[in-house]
């Protein structure tokens, strides 16, 4: 099969015929249409996440169809559609799985990583982590559902009851999780690069009520805040903007250094708190939330010989929305 291929870190993918996946027992063999690009695909290309397995098919955002499954399972025929997310297996024995949290446990492994992902023709996945996928959304449409719209539902949910929502970076997962907030009438305030006016106009074009730029302050102070952006200096930044009792979540799987602030920042029970990949719940509850919004997600389309070019329009931020490689059939 063809696919773009990770040999080494800091070097471009290479366009490569592999020999196809050979499923093993629990895992489903798919027909890949679309996959989304992520800003996680890009630590491991650039060298951020450090321990991928060598060479490497990166993308953990498939959409797909079933060619085979294991007929001892039954939770998936041939002819389904199913999306692949980050999170490929877990031990399923540890204190975390057995308590519905497989995204802590110690040896779980993630597509795109450790795992073949979807910059290729076909994938093996585990069929326990697989999800369908909601009728109504196109294959291109629904890859960004699966990290962009699952991890950032995760870290949305983390905000518990909070009206004002900040969202620093507005990149694919914000401009589909400020869908849900406004269906769910809350307030999302859009911080973006200084001087980025298009993702700003692209904020206040989805509901946002005011958008400016990432060291600035909103008109008002925000009950909670979620860092999507890899900056460790927006951190303070983000602080400074909620209210007492206000929460801060770090959405990204990869964030730079956070600089030293003063306590008075965090003080008066504001939390600070990550957020670390996904669980099946989230899978289940977002799939299902997703078309009652609706959610919409506006893609960039790239065929998969130019899935540098995808990763590098994702680094200078020159994308609104989310970006999504098409397997051509």
């Amino acid at each position: 099969m063809r696919a773009m291929v990770l040999k080494s870190q800091g070097q471009p993918l290479q366009a490569t015929d592999v020999p196809d996946p050979v499923p093993l027992a629990r895992q489903l063999l798919i027909r890949i249409h679309a996959c989304g690009v992520c800003r996680t695909d890009l630590h491991v290309v650039d060298g951020d996440l450090t321990e991928p397995r060598l060479p490497l098919i990166p993308g953990h955002q498939i959409v797909g169809t079933v060619v085979s499954a294991d007929e001892g399972s039954g939770r998936y025929v041939p002819g389904d559609r199913v999306g692949v997310p980050w999170l490929g297996g877990s031990c399923g024995n540890c204190d975390y799985c057995r308590s519905k949290r497989e995204n802590l446990c110690g040896q779980a492994r993630y597509t795109g990583y450790q795992i073949d992902g979807g910059f290729a023709e076909l994938c093996a996945a585990d069929e326990r982590f697989c999800f369908p996928i909601p009728q109504g959304y196109p294959d291109l449409q629904a890859a960004p559902l699966l990290c962009a719209g699952l991890i950032g539902y995760r870290s949305y949910r983390m905000t518990g009851d909070a009206q004002k929502l900040g969202f620093y970076g507005f990149g694919a997962a914000a401009h589909i999780l400020i869908q849900v907030a406004r269906y769910e009438n809350r307030e999302v305030y859009a911080f973006t690069r200084r001087g980025d006016t298009s993702s700003q106009d692209f904020a206040r074009s989805l509901g946002a009520v005011w958008a400016g730029a990432s060291d600035e302050l909103p008109p008002e102070l925000l009950d909670a805040a979620i860092i999507f952006a890899p900056a460790g200096e927006l951190v303070p930044a983000a602080l400074r903007a909620v209210a007492r009792g206000g929460a801060v979540v770090c959405a990204g799987i990869h964030m730079s250094d956070i600089p030293s602030f003063p306590y008075s920042l965090l003080w008066e029970e504001r939390v600070l708190r990550s957020v670390a990949n996904l669980t099946r719940r989230d899978g289940e509850e977002f799939l299902a939330l997703a078309p009652k919004v609706p959610v919409q997600t506006k893609v960039s389309i790239y065929p998969m010989e130019k899935a540098n070019q995808a990763l590098d329009d994702l680094r200078s931020g020159s994308i609104d929305g989310a970006a999504v490689i098409e397997i051509s059939r």
